[in-house]
């Protein structure tokens, strides 16, 4: 199958943030001995985590940023709750990472919270969700929702506004945060008055983006895609699920989403999906594709300007939301 040539169409930042991203690579392959064999998930975690390490060097400090603990079904979430300010009760967005629902967690996207909460004023709910395939779905969806819900219900315990809150996250955390928002209550929909929805994984299984896009300069092949479908699927079943198929979903009544894609990421096409259907369902929405820049650019704000604008849209998403 023929593939657009997507070196051609970086943006000079993005290539060069790509490049600084190969020699992590070669740096953590000469460290080991040898490169991550296919199928081993910890070397996976761990090169994962490696290369994140460079991307979190650098972050704002914050007034507070504190350790939480939040009950799920699957027992106590670790989560970490960065404020951009202390005393009155803070509106707050609860902040799924992604990873493909295996990898990732709250250090490495720690950078992302912060800068989110530094620049909307907005308290970040960081959750540490069980990952699979060691945790099969929807445990990771559970704990989601739990985190979500714990706002909704105990926020003012913990200096949060349960009348205020938002939802969002990253590629696998973007479709958390939807599935999230699909499992509220309308009552409870009430207090969530935005989603932030960055490349996520909504349900589709095949799209002209995926046939275009898909290779190893971005790192999400059809193969990958595969991988980590199948890590968090217990079967087929679970791929008609509205929390992993988000849209095949009744869409009505969900609160206000910013959707952010990238041009050349082969889950562009998830995000136009999830725009058109929520045209269709009356719920207000902004699409923003950049151009030029890869899935996973959120990360690369230390040398993207494209990947700060994101979180510059994100944040004044969080300040209109919140008046």
């Amino acid at each position: 199958m023929i593939k657009v040539d997507i070196t051609s169409r970086l943006d000079p930042e993005m290539a060069a943030a790509l490049n600084q991203t190969r020699q992590l690579h070669m740096d953590l392959i000469a460290a080991r001995g040898g490169p991550v064999a296919p199928g081993d998930l910890a070397g996976q975690r761990a090169a994962y985590d490696h290369e994140r390490a460079f991307w979190n060097e650098v972050k704002p400090a914050l007034p507070a940023v504190e350790a939480v603990e939040i009950p799920s079904p699957g027992g106590v979430v670790r989560c970490r709750l960065y404020r951009p300010s202390t005393g009155k009760p803070l509106p707050a967005l609860v902040y799924l990472h992604g990873g493909g629902w295996i990898l990732g967690g709250l250090d490495t996207h720690d950078r992302i919270m912060r800068l989110l909460a530094e620049k909307s004023g907005v308290a970040v709910l960081g959750v540490d969700y069980r990952l699979a395939p060691e945790h099969k779905f929807p445990a990771g969806h559970d704990d989601a929702l739990a985190a979500l819900r714990h706002l909704l219900r105990d926020g003012a315990a913990v200096g949060i506004d349960p009348a205020r809150l938002a939802v969002g996250g990253d590629s696998a955390g973007a479709n958390m945060a939807l599935a999230s928002c699909l499992q509220l209550a309308p009552a409870e929909r009430a207090a969530v008055k935005q989603q932030l929805l960055y490349y996520g994984l909504f349900g589709l299984s095949d799209s002209a983006s995926r046939r275009a896009f898909g290779n190893e300069t971005d790192g999400l092949t059809k193969a990958g895609l595969d991988y980590f479908r199948d890590c968090l699927l217990r079967g087929p079943a679970d791929a008609a699920d509205i929390r992993y198929d988000c849209l095949s979903a009744d869409l009505r009544g969900l609160p206000p989403a910013l959707i952010v894609a990238s041009a050349l990421d082969p889950l562009l096409d998830d995000s136009r999906a999830l725009a058109e259907l929520l045209a269709a369902a009356g719920v207000a929405h902004e699409l923003i594709v950049y151009e030029g820049v890869l899935h996973g650019f959120l990360h690369l704000s230390r040398m993207v300007v494209k990947a700060m604008q994101a979180l510059d849209a994100g944040a004044a998403a969080l300040r209109n939301a919140f008046g």
